[in-house]
């Protein structure tokens, strides 16, 4: 619970990576002109200035951008076995099948992914966790260097990873979890042991729906969200609940999302979860009304008295910059429903949900960090007066 008599201020976590950090990341994944060493340092380095950065825009609990990570998921065919390169078929969002031209001028942009695509083709297990301990120590060394107090890692759900790399090797997409769980638990509960904050990326928990599950009913789709939401618990087992978070959306990208499910079917699942600040899409047009969501819940008693909520007030795929006062109101809803010392600010989704490409501008990303902060003050002040 917060004790600073002030709203906090986060993000989800990634942030655009420089050219350097882009083209490093596209050798590691392609194996060609990699260099370990020369990787190892443009990291370390550029860590450093991300964090450096978050701090100086008013952030309070900061990230590493996720400069090491090609994306959000796919980082983990380097840390675990089982997985090979391949070429299947990715699902599309349903929603753009509406609008085939929108979707064909998006692809023309470069709004698609570029990087390899894991595939389940044998036992999951640990294979080598040097790249997060690593990941870990720059972290760890750049909040020093920044005078910042409280850093948090992302790392991907057991359901993200079983919902968006395809599974040909286990029996059901239960056992294919359950082995994604055991061995994910290793790197959750290293991140916490590190004395960072371990923050869960469960996108599958709602974009799932209309990506993976596009073709099966709500029922299907909420019958696999509570398999992967008891192996996420499972993965969680040995990590106190006020140490980590979890982030979830629909989906981090522009378009018409009139095919995304309301938070309202899967809102009991997201509090079923172990993690204890739950940080969710909360400025985009298609689910700022929902805070109407949370406070049903809210006063039914059914939303657990030990989450925290941490709205989206910044939209993550346009370079308006959100207005202090408008941050504030956003802020001030979320307050009347669950008390001041429960909301913290955040974002909708990351600044560069994968390497290479995102919609924010690398400059105006920070912009919007900085009035995110104001807006936070000008809440708190009306709520500490």
């Amino acid at each position: 619970m917060n004790t600073q008599n002030r709203l906090l201020t986060t993000l989800v976590g990634s942030l655009p990576r420089p050219e350097a950090v882009v083209q490093q990341l596209f050798a590691q994944d392609s194996g060609l002109n990699y260099n370990a060493a020369a990787f190892d340092s443009l990291m370390q380095t550029e860590v450093a200035a991300v964090v450096a950065r978050q701090k100086a825009s008013g952030v309070d609990v900061v990230s590493d951008g996720e400069m090491s990570k090609i994306s959000y998921a796919t980082y983990i065919r380097h840390r675990l076995t089982g997985f090979e390169i391949g070429e299947l078929p990715r699902a599309v969002p349903k929603d753009l099948d509406d609008f085939p031209d929108f979707k064909e001028r998006l692809a023309k942009l470069g709004a698609t992914p570029k990087y390899h695509r894991p595939i389940c083709t044998g036992p999951i297990a640990v294979k080598d966790l040097s790249g997060l301990h690593k990941d870990i120590a720059n972290l760890k060394a750049a909040c020093k260097a920044a005078g910042v107090t409280r850093g948090f890692m992302n790392s991907a759900s057991p359901g993200v990873i079983a919902v968006f790399q395809p599974n040909q090797h286990y029996a059901s997409h239960e056992r294919y979890l359950g082995a994604l769980a055991d061995a994910m638990s290793a790197e959750y509960e290293a991140i916490v042991a590190s004395g960072l904050e371990l923050q869960i990326d469960a996108p599958d928990l709602a974009m799932g729906r209309h990506i993976r599950f596009r073709d099966a009913t709500d029922a299907e789709f909420l019958a696999a969200a509570q398999q992967q939401v008891d192996a996420l618990n499972h993965a969680l087992r040995n990590v106190p609940a006020e140490r980590v978070r979890m982030h979830v959306c629909w989906g981090n990208y522009e378009g018409p999302h009139h095919y995304d499910i309301g938070l309202d079917r899967i809102i009991g699942l997201v509090c079923q979860a172990k993690p204890a600040t739950i940080l969710f899409e909360g400025a985009n047009p298609r689910h700022a009304h929902e805070w109407e969501v949370w406070a049903d819940v809210q006063k039914k008693g059914q939303l657990p008295e030990n989450k925290i909520l941490c709205p989206g007030v910044l939209d993550s795929v346009n370079n308006f910059i959100e207005h202090p006062r408008l941050v504030a109101q956003r802020l001030l809803t979320y307050a009347n429903i669950v008390g001041r010392d429960r909301v913290m600010a955040g974002t909708d989704c990351g600044f560069g949900t994968f390497a290479g490409f995102g919609a924010i501008h690398p400059s105006i990303g920070y912009a919007k960090l900085k009035s995110m902060a104001e807006g936070a003050a000008i809440a708190s002040k009306a709520l500490w007066p």
